[in-house]
């Protein structure tokens, strides 16, 4: 097994596949998190337009506007609250599973962002775009409209590429 961390993030490629875990902390409350995490139109600033049916094999729909990936999956896993889990694959190609779980942290929050992806598949790549989709996520609980941070991306797939 290889393995590498980053000041937020942990790779580890194993038999099954890549494993990627990164960690926010949050000064949000969860109830600001899970609703940032959830709901449409405050998913839609930091992740993708779309709808994800909240409850255990729900259907997941999310556009990517500037890449045009489209999402079409289910849901894996769902705690109200706490643990939303999805294939994060376009149809028909081998599954890229996405983790969200939540908890609390003092006054705020911790998130961890779990990816399971095939053995062949760029994991910097992957780590970099929630890297980038991590940053959204902060800025939308701060009330802040963002464009996706290319330059974020980029610096963070050099970092995560050299962790492989």
């Amino acid at each position: 097994m290889r393995r590498g961390v980053m000041e937020t993030g942990q790779v580890e490629r194993g038999a099954e596949g890549w494993r990627a875990t990164l960690i926010r902390a949050l000064p949000q409350s969860t109830g600001s998190v899970w609703d940032t995490l959830t709901k449409p139109a405050l998913f839609s600033k930091w992740l993708a337009q779309g709808t994800i049916e909240l409850q255990q094999g729900g259907a997941v729909n999310l556009e990517f506007e500037g890449s045009g990936t489209v999402i079409d999956s289910s849901v894996t896993e769902y705690d109200e609250g706490s643990l939303l889990a999805f294939n994060w694959s376009r149809s028909g190609e081998p599954g890229r599973m996405v983790r969200l779980l939540l908890s609390p942290a003092g006054t705020g929050s911790l998130l961890e962002v779990s990816l399971t992806l095939p053995d062949d598949e760029d994991i910097a790549k992957h780590c970099a775009g929630w890297e980038a989709h991590l940053a959204m996520l902060q800025a939308a609980l701060d009330g802040v409209p963002m464009e996706f941070p290319f330059e974020l991306f980029m610096q963070a797939r050099e970092a995560y590429s050299g962790l492989i």
